[in-house]
């Protein structure tokens, strides 16, 4: 594969730069989180860049255990931060950590356990990449569904309390936005698995390809990580959106939307 120069690197900078000031000239605070945002990719990337170099070299189960939780733990963050009405205190950090563990973890250790079977199981090789893109991917499931649910339960609360005293139970009255808040997170990834082939490569497959692996090896890995990640984006938002629910109505059947904090937009 050809080594990418710095100067390459810098060429593609510039373009960052250019289109942070086109869209500052709409608005500027876009700008600066388009330079912000570029900012954090290069830092983030170098450091993860040297903390595998190091971690492929010390292959551990206890170092690659704790790198997982300190990306589940970015990626929890990263959760609370993108949802307009959060829930209050812990819980508004804690939902996503949580349905995150509980999707992009299972079935990470399922696809190395069963699937790739390579040994160890928790190669860092295999397992922080693959760990890495469910996270990703499942992160911006749930988010979009939490937020999607708790901004419908605030713009119809009036729908859902009428639903309670009708005497529905709390999965009853708020069924309709659960279903519309995991339909939401689901968007990306299936436009992702449709337009797969046809109207992109995916990251994986251009990654090998362009490694010089055979397109149709790539191909199979390809479809393996789709599918996985539809797993994990599926059951985390399920679980995200099943816990806030439960949250923002009490054992008396009641709904409790001061739990909820107040809109940031």
């Amino acid at each position: 594969m050809t080594r990418l120069t710095p100067t390459g690197l810098a060429i593609a900078a510039v373009l960052v730069l250019l289109l942070a000031l086109l869209t500052a000239r709409l608005q500027r605070r876009l700008g600066g989180q388009v330079l912000i945002a570029a900012l954090r990719t290069t830092v983030q990337l170098l450091l993860i860049g040297l903390v595998l170099d190091v971690l492929f070299a010390n292959a551990h189960l206890a170092w690659v255990a704790l790198l997982s939780l300190v990306m589940l733990a970015a990626a929890g963050r990263e959760v609370r931060a993108r949802q307009n009405r959060r829930l209050r205190g812990p819980w508004g950090y804690s939902v996503g950590a949580i349905s995150m563990f509980i999707s992009s973890f299972a079935v990470t250790v399922l696809a190395l356990v069963v699937i790739v079977r390579h040994q160890p199981w928790y190669d860092p090789q295999y397992a922080i990449p693959l760990l890495g893109m469910l996270l990703g991917n499942t992160m911006n499931g749930v988010s979009i569904a939490m937020d999607r649910f708790t901004d419908a339960a605030w713009a119809r609360r009036g729908e859902i309390e009428a639903r309670l005293l009708l005497g529905q139970t709390a999965s009853e009255a708020t069924s309709e936005l659960r279903k519309e808040s995991v339909g939401a997170g689901l968007i990306p990834i299936i436009n992702a698995m449709s337009a797969a082939g046809l109207v992109s490569l995916p990251g994986m497959m251009t990654g090998q390809i362009l490694a010089g692996s055979p397109p149709t090896e790539a191909v199979k890995y390809q479809i393996l990580i789709m599918f996985l990640i539809a797993v994990g984006t599926g059951l985390g938002t399920l679980a995200a959106v099943a816990i806030t629910a439960r949250r923002i109505v009490d054992e008396r059947q009641r709904l409790r939307l001061e739990r909820l904090a107040p809109s940031r937009r």
